[in-house]
């Protein structure tokens, strides 16, 4: 059976105003967004400032005059776009607590496409959207680590040549523990990320105590006069090396569900931007007083005694930031599957009592094969510098325009929308034309792997929505199959069968194959289809819907939030718990599952022949039906369909 799709849900006659926060902002939880949310923003000071910087000299600027230049520009990138648009304006756009640009897509429906043009663009930016997060998530390990590690560089210049390999060798090690799960490995994130954001800001102030004319960089003014004077060219390299000091600001909206906003606003005005702010004060200080400082301004900011525990406390936190991206296309992963995006994939809940903890081996080691090329092809971080930023401030960028819809949505006026969305949508688009000059520096990495992600989405939903529309052509009318168990009643078996079915209408397709075969059914029969909701998650009282057929045959309707697991056996038993259906149904259960062989032809409308090839190979190597829907293997019967589309 394949992923039925979710029917629209009815929209309030009020519209919905975004709820409170499920959480409440308690120091535990304020830790915990330390380690999960502000890992990745919180690693670009081993390398935004330093590049931002490098890209201002690049065009004959002095060093002093850059680096107050760079520290201006990130100073206000970090207010305008982390604290303004995701702390203030983003994190209000919850999809009944959840964040994250899937959750987004559900609330607006997006996924019902076919019949609305605006719709179906709309699901297409949306996925891009989404496929942009596993092109950053495959570079944000390789340049977190990577710039930790060089800074052996500083002490033992000799040992240059080991970078790459210790970085190769920490970064499999981290995907390899990832099947473990990281409940105990998480407990440690928070208190090692209080303890590095104390260090940045020690750091910070050592700088700007040896030169507080730093402190001019402030005033915004020194940023607009830098970049409006040094040419376009300087001006865009700069801003796109200035826009890694924000990466990671997306990780706010997208951990919304786990931490609540009100943790993560407060962690973030409290903690991080604080300590940001004065980091990249006192690396602006630095290059002041010694402008030949620019190889590594992080690690020479610190008293050489600290460099090597430096090094060891920027690889941990380097370490903390890539689970913490990893976890996040996890995560993003199940809700895609879950709402039909992609295909179904094998997701291993590895704590039962933390439903966000899961690990998804197919998309752990292909992101590990494209983080190690990464690694390999760019060699350095600077090299990486080149490679990031450009595929997250397009996802900002696609963010700022799905979260004006979502404020219309909700009946916001649409002058104000327009007015302060349209404000940080310009902005986005200059971060991005800015980015878009390191395109074939690296850029290119990234977009290609979000392409190739986002095609691979597109083409899975077009080729399910085929496959059901043929579904419908083949399976029985009610009234017609009862009229033929009437006229040749069938063999009556012991037990109950449960056929999968996709549809809410109809008989399934291997429900009728069965009879038509066999001549046999068994004494009670239910009929069960699976829906994903757009909501984060349906209550169990809220799980199963029952509608009679006959006195033995039962359409059974089980309701799931997007965030989620579905186990039919579960819903089941929560049918018979609310009294819908006897429990004797479910004794001596077996379950019937459809397995569909795709056959392409060009006869049909719908996608060419080698996009569906592709479609049949996508579904021939999905998750069976019976697997990801919790059903135990020695209850399963499959029964064999070709379908052409």
């Amino acid at each position: 059976m394949s992923q039925a799709a979710a029917p629209v849900l009815d929209t309030p006659a009020i519209p919905r105003k975004p709820g409170a926060a499920r959480h409440g902002a308690g120091p535990a939880l304020m830790l915990g967004a330390l380690g999960v949310v502000y890992g990745d923003i919180g690693t670009s000071p081993l390398y935004a400032f330093k590049e931002a910087v490098r890209a201002a000299t690049a065009g004959g600027a002095p060093v002093p005059m850059a680096a107050t230049g760079a520290v201006s520009l990130i100073l206000w990138a970090l207010i305008l776009i982390v604290s303004l648009k995701y702390a203030v304006l983003i994190l209000r756009a919850d999809n009944r607590g959840e964040g994250g640009i899937v959750a987004m897509l559900a609330l607006l429906g997006a996924r019902h496409a076919e019949a609305r043009t605006r719709q179906a663009l709309l699901l297409t930016v949306g996925l891009v959207g989404a496929a942009l997060l596993y092109g950053d998530g495959a570079i944000t390990p390789a340049i977190s680590v990577l710039s930790a590690i060089e800074g052996l560089k500083v002490e033992a210049p000799g040992l240059s040549r080991f970078v790459v390999p210790i970085t190769l060798a920490i970064l499999v090690g981290v995907f390899a523990v990832q099947r473990k799960g990281v409940a105990v490995i998480g407990q440690v994130f928070g208190p090692v990320m209080l303890v590095w954001f104390v260090v940045l800001a020690l750091m910070g102030v050592g700088g700007i105590v040896h030169a507080p004319q730093i402190l001019s960089a402030a005033n915004p003014l020194k940023a607009v006069e830098f970049v409006t004077h040094a040419g376009w060219h300087v001006s865009f390299a700069m801003m796109g090396a200035a826009f890694l000091a924000v990466t990671g600001g997306e990780a706010m909206y997208a951990d919304l569900g786990h931490f609540g906003a009100s943790a993560i606003r407060k962690a973030w005005f409290c903690l991080v931007l604080p300590a940001l702010v004065i980091h990249y004060f006192g690396q602006g200080a630095l290059l002041i007083v010694e402008p030949d400082a620019i190889e590594s301004p992080f690690y020479r900011l610190a008293p050489a005694w600290a460099h090597y525990p430096l090094i060891g406390l920027a690889t941990l936190a380097a370490v903390i930031a890539s689970q913490a991206v990893i976890s996040g296309v996890f995560s993003l992963t199940q809700q895609a599957i879950q709402l039909g995006f992609m295909p179904p994939m094998r997701v291993v809940h590895t704590a039962s009592e933390e439903r966000g903890q899961i690990y998804v081996p197919a998309v752990n080691w292909l992101l590990a094969l494209a983080t190690i090329a990464a690694v390999l092809i760019f060699g350095s971080s600077d090299a990486l510098a080149g490679a990031y930023g450009i595929a997250v401030s397009a996802l900002m960028a696609i963010t700022t325009l799905l979260a004006a819809l979502v404020a219309l949505k909700w009946g916001y006026n649409p002058i104000a929308v327009f007015a302060l969305n349209g404000a940080f949508l310009v902005i986005d688009l200059v971060f991005l034309s800015a980015n878009s000059v390191k395109l074939f520096e690296g850029g290119w990495f990234p977009l290609v792997l979000a392409f190739t992600v986002a095609f691979l989405m597109l083409t899975w939903m077009t080729g399910n929505r085929l496959l059901e529309q043929k579904r419908k052509t083949l399976r029985q009318p009610e009234e017609a199959f009862l009229a033929a168990l009437k006229a040749n009643p069938p063999i009556t078996l012991p037990g109950t069968s449960a056929f999968l079915s996709a549809g809410i209408h109809g008989i399934p397709l291997p429900m009728v194959r069965l009879v038509e075969r066999s001549h046999a059914l068994h004494q009670r029969v239910l009929i069960v289809t699976v829906l994903y909701e757009e909501d984060p998650v349906i209550a169990t009282k809220d799980r199963a819907e029952v509608t009679r057929i006959t006195d033995d045959i039962i359409r059974v309707t089980l309701r799931y939030g997007f965030m989620q697991s579905a186990s039919i056996p579960e819903g089941l038993r929560c049918a018979v718990a609310s009294g819908l259906f006897p429990g004797a149904f479910l004794e001596d259960m077996t379950y019937f599952v459809g397995h569909e062989v795709v056959i392409p032809s060009a006869d049909h409308p719908g996608m060419s022949v080698w996009r569906e090839g592709l479609f049949a190979f996508l579904k021939r190597n999905a998750e069976r039906s019976g697997a990801h829907f919790c059903i135990p293997a020695r209850q399963v019967v499959e029964v064999g369909t070709e379908i052409e589309i």
